[in-house]
């Protein structure tokens, strides 16, 4: 969730010229004095880490501010500078977004928030949507949005390709939904195509004696975000003289109609609503279906309309099974019943067996498990690609950016509104996190790229285009009213002080290596090429502000900013900008800390931006001092003086720290109240400042970047610490922190479990595994036990999330490191379903 940070962010961008061009980057954030707690041998680090102010930045950039700057110097005085857009053409109007590729992503299910929704890739879209009546201990429920405690059995995409195709399966009590989406582009239709979808419900046959659950009820709907009216057909109920059931136009689109067909006989009633809000429409329907049986004693909408209504529903009711088709058709000037023919009936049901069968081939071919795993385990992994692909949506709005009280910017709230924007992305959980989180989207486009390279840039292009001007990205995107309206207030607002780990990198840095190795067609290529040199300018932007504002004290060190140092009822404050958020970090928050996984992120960027810069000529200069930096960051004589322990064997943070805190129940007296109870913070010892002695994940981070040498001993170390028993290894997975910590299993707070203090998640272990299989390839005195705890571990991986699966129907957020069963949020199809690639065994390249 998000992060709170209170200190100011500070960027500044230096020109090249500013720097010595034979030395490598820098943190711009010096403090010379020798810092108590901080080994002699930091000397030696301090020698060879000779840094210069500044970093390479391409005159192209220069050029920008300098013109920004002059042109308008107005307008900054009257936009706070944190909400001004990054100041270089915008990645999403390169030639290679228009065109064809734009209008073929048009219309999507881009709204995966609710069980099924479809919506164009525009601000001010037409919206459509599915909603049911589930029956539960006798009782009707609306089912719309998704959320848990629907407690359906099941559902999720189990096939979608991403663009034109998607077939999902949802589960409620006895009921079985299936809906199916397909688009098509044929002559005569509307700027996107048209497209159908496909609605079945089955049932258990021995509850067929019910009546409740003999009859399915339900509702589709159209609505027009733009507030244009939608026209109902002359016919209105009846479809057996006509399947037109509205109609209507739009700039975008031109003239449309909705149409309704099935085989067997339906009763179809209507309601039309003038609103500007969609996101409470399942209490509009509700509060009509409720109002209807009280004064009717009938379960159906009101066959009314609002003059002028936006918003359309229509109630399809019939004896389950029940089947129905909805095209939808654009640009209706010509060849209207045959397109609505070609999308309904028997043209459909072969339509989408056609699109089944190129999404089986497709998902073979790009991940090659026949030969590998079971069927059991290749049903998990198309739906672990299914449901990343499905999860994709369209979001626009206004982000809400905290300000801090030293802020000078009027505004009657304690935020300021970034820019309107737009953003495509795939979600990490559709039920519980259905918005854009920028270090989840790094890991799920290692699996995106891998299927379909464009959407994967599509994706990067608009994230990259939420930077501002500091270079700076806002780490969760709650955009529009929908987004808002699934997130507890509390996590609204987003800090320009907080990071988040720059995840992109990774499939960046394996494009790169892609086109190095061409292993693109020359098309793509060539596309690739293109996209990265212009996104460099953001790319060397996002790096400064990183090292810049998240800067250590010591030269080439880093922390996390944003933990709260004033706390008195966390147990240990957390880190919620690295992502780890309640992973044990420094018992007291201050500025000397050194985060061992910002590091390594940090070396990450360099090198990735180094690659980059090895594709274009005129980034020699860039070159050598990203080259520079990466080799700085991991070298290792310089990493194990900073963080190494030699007694443990184990890399760790640095900072101001102590073992010895608990939380302890107070007596609190609230005005003339009877007292009440609450969990305090003790702390029973000084702190001092010193390696903090917890190994986990962030222990890891080293080897996850290969940065220790084949024959190291430290090599060794970490594989004995990966399958030691006592300390990470469980039978599925590699648990978050080990059963050694003083904070195993630890709550943080009275109300927060234990998060990333022991159960196992798939990111890191997909991570450690890449690891793992690097050092089982390359000749040295440990490959043979590395392949060994690689097979061990993969399986162990597998074999638990397909059980679970199976078993739950779903993939989860983490996994219990005890039995081994799905915990936090399920269809969690985010980096979850990294699952594929440790199937497929495709790794990070480059």
């Amino acid at each position: 969730m998000a992060g709170g940070g209170r200190r100011s962010a500070r960027s500044r961008i230096k020109s090249s010229t500013d720097a010595d061009e034979d030395k490598p980057l820098r943190n711009t954030r010096i403090n010379s004095k020798k810092r108590r707690g901080s080994s002699s041998s930091l000397r030696i680090f301090n020698v060879r880490l000779e840094i210069v102010l500044g970093f390479c930045v391409s005159s192209f950039l220069v050029t920008f501010f300098l013109i920004y700057g002059l042109v308008n110097t107005l307008e900054e005085t009257r936009r706070p500078r944190v909400v001004t857009p990054f100041p270089a053409p915008k990645l999403m109007d390169l030639p290679m977004f228009q065109g064809d590729h734009k209008e073929s992503l048009y219309w999507g299910t881009y709204r995966p928030h609710v069980y099924f929704g479809v919506r164009a890739r525009t601000p001010r879209s037409l919206v459509a949507g599915l909603m049911w009546l589930g029956v539960k201990d006798g009782r009707y429920y609306m089912r719309h949005v998704c959320q848990d405690s629907d407690e359906l059995s099941k559902y999720g995409w189990t096939q979608h390709n991403g663009r034109d195709f998607g077939h999902q399966v949802l589960v409620d009590q006895d009921i079985t939904l299936a809906t199916s989406f397909v688009k098509t582009k044929g002559e005569g239709s509307g700027y996107g195509g048209d497209w159908a979808v496909r609605l079945g419900v089955q049932n258990e046959e021995s509850q067929w004696n019910n009546q409740m659950q003999s009859s399915g009820y339900l509702f589709f709907y159209l609505a027009d975000e733009d507030g244009n009216a939608l026209s109902l057909s002359k016919y209105k109920l009846g479809i057996s003289e006509s399947s037109l059931l509205a109609f209507g136009s739009r700039l975008d689109i031109g003239d449309w109609q909705l149409h309704l067909k099935a085989k067997d006989e339906l009763e179809v009633h209507y309601s039309g609503f003038r609103t500007p809000h969609i996101h409470n429409l399942s209490d509009l329907v509700q509060e009509e279906l409720a109002v209807q049986a009280r004064m009717f004693n009938r379960l159906q909408l009101s066959d009314t309309s609002d003059d002028s209504s936006n918003i359309l529903i229509f109630q399809i009711s019939a004896t389950i099974p029940l089947e129905s088709d909805i095209a939808f058709v654009s640009g209706t000037g010509s060849r209207v019943e045959e397109r609505v023919s070609s999308l309904t009936g028997t043209s459909l049901t072969n339509l989408l067996k056609e699109k089944r069968g190129e999404f089986d081939s497709k998902f073979e071919k790009c991940f090659n498990l026949a030969d590998k795993l079971d069927s059991e385990s290749v049903i998990v992994g198309k739906a672990a690609i299914g449901n990343m692909l499905g999860g994709i949506g369209y979001f626009y709005g206004q982000s809400k950016i905290s300000l801090p009280k030293s802020s000078k910017v009027k505004s009657h709230e304690n935020f300021v509104s970034y820019w309107p924007a737009e953003l495509y992305t795939a979600v990490p959980s559709r039920p519980i996190f259905p918005r854009g989180f920028l270090w989840d989207e790094g890991f799920h486009q290692l699996l995106i790229r891998r299927w379909d390279v464009h959407i994967c840039l599509d994706i990067i292009g608009h994230w990259l285009d939420l930077m501002n001007v500091d270079g700076w990205i806002p780490r969760e995107q709650i955009l529009g009213a929908e987004a808002l309206s699934k997130v507890p207030e509390e996590f609204v607002l987003q800090h320009p002080t907080n990071g988040n780990p720059p995840t992109l990198f990774f499939v960046l840095r394996e494009l790169v290596y892609g086109v190095k190795k061409n292993k693109f067609t020359v098309t793509e290529s060539n596309e690739i090429s293109s996209f990265l040199e212009r996104a460099l300018v953001r790319l060397e932007a996002w790096f400064q502000w990183f090292n810049t504002t998240q800067s250590g004290k010591e030269m080439g060190t880093y922390y996390w900013h944003g933990r709260d140092n004033s706390t008195t009822r966390e147990l240990n404050p957390q880190c919620l900008s690295s992502g780890l958020d309640d992973y044990p970090r420094a018992s007291h928050p201050s500025e000397d800390e050194r985060h061992l996984d910002l590091r390594c992120w940090m070396l990450l960027a360099a090198d990735s931006l180094h690659s980059i810069t090895e594709l274009f000529e005129s980034g020699s200069e860039c070159k050598k001092r990203y080259g520079s930096t990466a080799k700085l960051l991991s070298d290792f004589e310089i990493l194990n003086q900073v963080h190494f322990d030699p007694a443990y064997g184990a890399y760790f943070d640095f900072g101001n720290h102590t073992e010895k805190v608990r939380l302890s129940w107070k007596e609190k007296k609230v005005g003339n109240n009877y007292p009440t109870r609450e969990l305090i913070r003790e702390v029973l010892e000084r702190p001092e400042l010193r390696l903090v002695p917890h190994i986990g994940y962030v222990s890891l981070f080293p080897f996850m970047e290969k940065i220790i040498p084949l024959e190291s001993w430290i090599l060794d170390k970490q594989l004995d610490l990966i399958s030691n028993r006592s300390i990470l290894w469980t039978d599925y997975g590699l648990r978050s922190l080990a059963k050694t910590s003083t904070l195993y299993m630890k709550r943080n707070t009275e109300h927060d479990p234990p998060y990333w203090r022991g159960p196992i998640w798939m990111n890191m272990n997909y991570r450690i595994l890449s690891a793992l299989h690097h050092y089982s390839q390359v000749n040295g005195p440990y490959k043979d036990r590395a392949k060994v705890v690689y097979n061990e571990l993969r399986s162990n991986l597998i074999r638990n999330v397909v059980h679970n699966y199976h078993q739950t129907g779903f993939l989860w957020e983490q996994y219990d490191q005890t039995k081994g069963k799905g915990k936090g949020a399920r269809l969690f199809t985010g980096w979850t379903s990294l699952v594929l690639l440790i199937m497929a065994e495709a790794y990070a390249e480059g």
